[in-house]
């Protein structure tokens, strides 16, 4: 099958033609049709993050179901799934428990050092990123890391919903349980934070503040249900949100995840309430925190992984919110390419009139 393997970090994504195996077990053979290009996925093409090349990688991916082993109970021929880079044993206290982002043996859902590798080239073994590996024509995956969608999704839209949807809508409705009368801010509404918007007008937040250096990205954000919009090029966010809540936010989303950008998302949250970091844009950064402070003001600050994801509970809920009108996922995908584009993707993502870019030409 072809796929768009990376060789060397830092040196690209290259399409080439390489192997992909039988199922096994409870794996499950994937006819792609959509995968999204998600930044994680860059950065593991430039930095060592647990995959070494050569390595397939992309986790945003949409199918068909065209072979199952001989264990599969969840999943059938035919069905349309959509892939979920949360990888999770099912049986540890944590997933008992329902949080299955905090799996202690997420490996469960990968071959053993003494089988044959899912994916190889000339005899030798490919990588496949996150258990996934969706920049190719097929994906073999293990049945936990896919969720069966209606048939009536499209294909760009459903492939957005593994990550960046669960990420962006789940960091507000499962991590932060947003309620109608809350106030919220949303910092940084590329795609990710787009769908924290998608979130909070779910979760019928009363005041839903967007914040972006880009006014292109400001005025989309008021598409998808901002109440109030705040370039922090052109004003003091701190003192805007303020000025709109009165009291600060009860929720903070970063997704930025810049020093001085946390600073003053923390300066942003109101007593009792949280500020929640999901952004890594710069992964040394740091947060001065007083804990007297936060003890006097009962503040809370809380990383997030995915969104607080139940894959094969949520990624379903959202696709039948949107087919209801209730969700908007249509004006994410700015853009489609072909498998051999995926460089070009990428850049193109750089324009801020850019929200996601997603590959549908897999021939």
């Amino acid at each position: 099958m072809k796929a768009s393997i990376v060789r060397e970090f830092g040196k690209g994504f290259e399409l080439a033609d390489i192997d992909i195996a039988a199922p096994v077990g409870r794996e499950v053979l994937v006819d792609v049709r959509a995968s999204g290009l998600c930044h994680s996925d860059e950065l593991a093409a430039t930095h060592p993050l647990g995959y070494e090349p050569p390595m397939v990688l992309g986790h945003e991916v949409a199918g068909v179901v065209t072979a199952v082993g001989p264990d599969v109970t969840q999943v059938s021929i035919g069905d349309h799934v959509v892939g979920c880079l949360v990888q999770y044993c099912g049986t540890c206290r944590r997933c008992i428990e329902g949080k299955q982002t905090l799996c202690v043996n997420p490996s469960y859902t990968e071959r053993g050092a003494g089988q044959p590798p899912r994916l190889s080239e000339n005899g030798v073994p490919v990588a496949q990123g996150m258990g996934l590996g969706g920049f190719a024509q097929q994906v073999l995956v293990h049945e936990h890391q896919l969720a069966v969608v209606p048939n009536e999704i499209p294909w760009p839209q459903a492939a957005l919903l593994g990550c960046g949807v669960v990420t962006g809508a789940g960091a507000v409705l499962n991590s932060a349980n947003v309620q109608a009368s809350d106030a919220v801010v949303i910092i940084g509404t590329g795609g990710v934070g787009l769908n924290a918007l998608n979130g909070a007008v779910t979760a019928g937040a009363a005041i839903i503040i967007a914040i972006d250096i880009a006014d292109e990205k400001l005025d989309r954000a008021r598409s998808f249900g901002a109440t109030h919009v705040i370039n922090s090029t052109k004003e003091d966010p701190v003192a805007a949100v303020q000025a709109i809540t009165g009291v600060g936010a009860d929720a903070v989303f970063d997704f930025v995840g810049l020093g001085p950008v946390t600073q003053q998302a923390l300066q942003m949250v109101a007593p009792g309430g949280g500020l929640y970091l999901i952004g890594v844009l710069d992964p040394t950064a740091t947060l001065s925190i007083s804990p007297v402070e936060l003890l006097s003001t009962k503040r809370h600050v809380e990383g997030v992984y995915m969104g607080s994801t139940t894959a094969k509970r949520d990624i379903p809920l959202y696709a039948r919110l949107y087919l209801e009108g209730r969700f908007e996922l249509d004006a994410l995908v700015s853009k489609e390419i072909s498998l051999a584009e995926v460089d070009e993707g990428y850049a193109s993502l750089k324009n801020p009139d850019i929200a996601r870019v997603v590959i549908t030409d897999l021939a």
